[in-house]
């Protein structure tokens, strides 16, 4: 029995190592063929060809993330400096406006000034009285430039002439002037149309509209709102025919003989800016230095 095992035994052992040498024979002719070097090549060549190609996405998105943020920031850039030449161009645009109006302005009164033969002196607004009920304007002119007590102060604006009030005090370099709203402002004036004669006083505010009396109610027929009231000339301290307002209420009142009649002035006072004051008295110059009256008088002698 253990003789049986034991050549059972032998027997397995030289079957294995036949096993082994078929095995051993078959990498040996492998080898020399260059199969398993091919294999490795190509093992190695794919390992490579992914590890590469990984690398490659990466540089890619890498590169296409910085160009972008590059792009981005670029884009931002430009954008800030559009919008900064927007910024001027609308400066610009809202300056040469000003400057147009300016012009337009600036023409408007140099057309007044050249069409009347009186004294006039531009003056620009630069302060307003707070007393509601005995308000004045001060304006940047004074008796350096000629401005006398009681000249008549107008406005030019929108082709409208208007008044504006007169001057109360002068220094050498401002004046003082009392406006048409003041409660102590009291002008002759007439109705332009019918050439009726009455009394326009302030009521103390600019958004109060003026008071005109005197005027006697047999010529209510003949009234209209919208009729335009001018200076009478009367007095001497306002030019005639410069206009006033326009009549905007007429009331008539049983216990007096004259109409009551409200007058919207002609001039915006809260948009008032530039006034020309002038003299109802005095020529104005010449280039060579003489009024316009002593230039009439030489060229009729000679």
């Amino acid at each position: 029995m253990q003789k049986d095992k034991k050549s059972h035994f032998k027997f397995r052992i030289q079957e294995l190592f036949l096993i082994i040498l078929v095995l051993a024979s078959g990498m040996m002719i492998s080898f020399s063929s260059g199969g398993f070097v091919v294999s490795f090549k190509n093992i190695g060549f794919t390992i490579f060809s992914v590890i590469g190609k990984g690398i490659s996405s990466v540089t890619y998105y890498v590169r296409d993330t910085v160009t972008s943020v590059q792009k981005l920031a670029k884009l931002n850039k430009e954008y800030e400096l559009l919008s900064e030449k927007l910024k001027d161009y609308e400066y610009m645009q809202r300056t040469n406006a000003s400057i147009r109006k300016e012009n337009a302005r600036l023409k408007e009164q140099l057309g007044f000034v050249e069409s009347v033969q009186q004294k006039t002196i531009p003056a620009n607004i630069i302060s307003r009285g707070a007393d509601n009920l005995h308000t004045t304007i001060i304006i940047d002119k004074g008796s350096r430039e000629g401005i006398k007590k009681n000249m008549s102060v107008i406005s030019v604006h929108g082709g409208n002439i208007g008044i504006v009030g007169r001057v109360i005090s002068v220094g050498y370099t401002t004046s003082e002037v009392m406006p048409l709203y003041n409660i102590n402002c009291t002008v002759s004036a007439r109705i332009q149309n019918t050439r009726d004669i009455g009394l326009v006083s302030g009521n103390g505010s600019e958004d109060i509209s003026l008071s005109m009396k005197y005027i006697k109610k047999k010529v209510i027929g003949e009234l209209h709102y919208g009729d335009v009231v001018v200076t009478s000339g009367e007095n001497g301290n306002y030019l005639k025919d410069i206009p006033l307002g326009t009549i905007s209420k007429i009331t008539v009142l049983d216990y007096d003989s004259s109409l009551d009649i409200e007058i919207t002035p002609i001039v915006n006072f809260s948009r008032l800016e530039y006034v020309i004051v002038i003299s109802s008295t005095e020529l104005k110059e010449n280039p060579a230095g003489n009024t316009d009256s002593e230039t009439k008088g030489e060229d009729s002698n000679g």
